[in-house]
């Protein structure tokens, strides 16, 4: 036969599309042409998979047109995911494999020049993707597809229930299984099916009970973890922001399942999933130098950025008012959408965004405005500068203001412990368990009537809050914030309804800042 066909995937943001490769043997002047809108790392697929099949001892047909096709044409495929499946289709088109028997697998894994199959980034939501069509498919009583990946790839792609996963080391190993005739293949490890990968071992963090003082700060941190709130610690340098918000995952229910494999197959595009993170709620911390492409991200083709790497876990961005002006600023859609859609001229992919955004900053140049251990020497109009860089937009966007004071050495050496994550967390799960029993999702994702019918006050509380307001001058996105945290309050205490206590709280939270409220 001299067509085959071998189907594989290719990217695009989370989701992983089906690709058809279509390989013909032609006679003719001998040529290897690869189409199908292939990026450079795709077309070089042609050198690896030509040296690959003459170094496992196979032949490769130098003597005809080779014509290799990646269908859909108008779909991108970058990287080398697709060395695999040419080189079967190549084989499978000179007639060394039976084609026949490929039907019903996807292929994926990047070949050596030896031979051997080396991982492939966006495993995780390969796998994702062939278990929602492998659901589809018991609707119309088709065979699921079985994932073929190398061996790093598959205990990846194995996480997820259901998945029908098979692992080989070399070409040879795949070769073996699909060799024209009835003959069973050599069993051996090269090529054996991927057992559901479970990792029993609890998610670490560090523990809150480092943290010595910041009561008010660690209030902060329980109510923002409680319903899910976006968080702005401002304080002088050295009083705990970057050592409260390194704990702040620790804070945070266990993850399920499904928000595990979100999180993990985010991190599996970008390259950086390993098991050993597998059900660990991620902290990302870029450097303040970072742009707005490597926050939201972007790129041809698109790759995720870090709000999209912080999925289901904590976006920390220290030292905020040094981050360049636009990436800020992009930052506010995701906060309300839980999403990014980077849109380019040739495509448009979807990211999820679902983050915790936990901000750190100085109240001044100097870091000693308001601070009691060193007078701050900053002019009033340099503070307003500096504050300023924040623009009204962004912070009406995050819930909790908080003043993170400076411990004085006594009280540093001589203070106990403070009070550890785990009975923190305790706190937290049952707020969050009342919240989901009340409407079906945390405080924070409240959105129009809900907020009405959720956050009702009682008249002494309507007037508290609507006196605040006036004072303060606040947007009517700061007031459903301001009801918002204090329906979290209400369910740490366990009131059914929200008090006057329970706003006066929340209206605190809203004025850290002393220049801009």
């Amino acid at each position: 036969m001299s067509l085959s066909l071998v189907h594989s995937r290719a990217l695009l943001g989370l989701d992983a599309r089906p690709v058809c490769v279509e390989v013909h043997l032609a006679n003719g002047l001998p040529s290897f042409t690869l189409v199908g809108l292939a990026e450079t790392e795709v077309k070089e697929a042609r050198e690896r998979v030509r040296s690959a099949i003459q170094n496992t001892g196979l032949e490769f047909p130098a003597n005809k047109r080779i014509t290799v096709n990646l269908a859909p044409a108008d779909l991108p495929k970058d990287s080398g995911r697709f060395d695999l499946p040419i080189a079967l289709g190549i084989l499978a088109a000179s007639g060394q494999l039976d084609a026949r028997k490929l039907a019903g697998y996807e292929f994926a894994g990047e070949l050596s020049l030896g031979g051997e199959l080396r991982p492939v980034r966006g495993a995780l939501a390969m796998s994702l993707a062939v278990a929602g069509a492998a659901e589809r498919s018991d609707q119309t009583g088709r065979r699921l597809p079985r994932l073929v990946l190398p061996q790093a790839s598959a205990q990846e792609a194995a996480l997820v229930p259901g998945a029908d996963i098979y692992c080989a080391h070399h070409l040879l190993d795949v070769v073996r299984q699909f060799l024209p005739g009835d003959t069973a293949p050599e069993p051996g490890d090269g090529w054996q099916k991927v057992a559901p990968t479970a990792c029993s071992q609890p998610p670490r963090y560090l523990d809150l009970a480092d943290v010595k003082g910041q009561a008010a700060a660690r209030r902060a941190l329980e109510i923002a973890a409680a319903g899910g709130h976006s968080l702005l610690m401002v304080g002088a340098p050295g009083s705990g922001k970057s050592m409260l918000a390194q704990r702040f995952a620790g804070l945070l229910p266990d993850m399920t399942t499904q928000e595990a494999l979100e999180s993990a197959a985010v991190a599996s595009l970008g390259g950086r999933f390993t098991l050993a993170q597998w059900a660990v709620r991620p902290t990302c911390a870029p450097h303040h130098t970072a742009s707005a492409v490597a926050l939201v991200g972007g790129g041809s083709p698109p790759r995720p950025g870090e709000i999209s790497l912080a999925h289901r876990g904590v976006l920390f961005l220290d030292e905020l008012p040094e981050f360049p002006r636009a990436a800020l600023e992009a930052l506010r859609e995701p906060l309300e959408s839980g999403q990014i859609t980077i849109s380019r001229a040739a495509q448009r992919a979807e990211f999820p965004a679902r983050f915790q955004l936990v901000a750190a900053m100085n109240p001044c140049p100097c870091g000693y405005l308001g601070s009691s251990l060193r007078a701050c020497r900053c002019s009033p109009e340099q503070v307003s500068r500096y504050q300023g860089k924040l623009s009204g937009p962004l912070l009406d966007r995050i819930d909790l203001h908080v003043e993170v004071g400076a411990l004085a050495a006594e009280e540093l050496i001589n203070t106990p412990p403070g009070e550890a994550s785990a009975a923190v967390r305790a706190r937290v799960v049952l707020a969050r368990e009342r919240a989901i029993a009340r409407q079906g999702s945390t405080n924070q994702a409240l959105e129009g009537q809900a907020i009405d019918a959720q956050c009702h006050l009682d008249d002494a509380a309507a007037k508290f809050l609507n006196g605040a307001a006036s004072r303060l001058g606040w947007s009517g996105r700061s007031i459903h914030r301001c009801l918002k945290v204090a329906r979290t309050i209400a369910d740490l205490a366990g009131a059914a309804k929200v008090q006057v206590t329970h706003v006066a709280e929340a209206v605190q939270y809203r004025r850290a800042l002393k220049a801009i409220g």
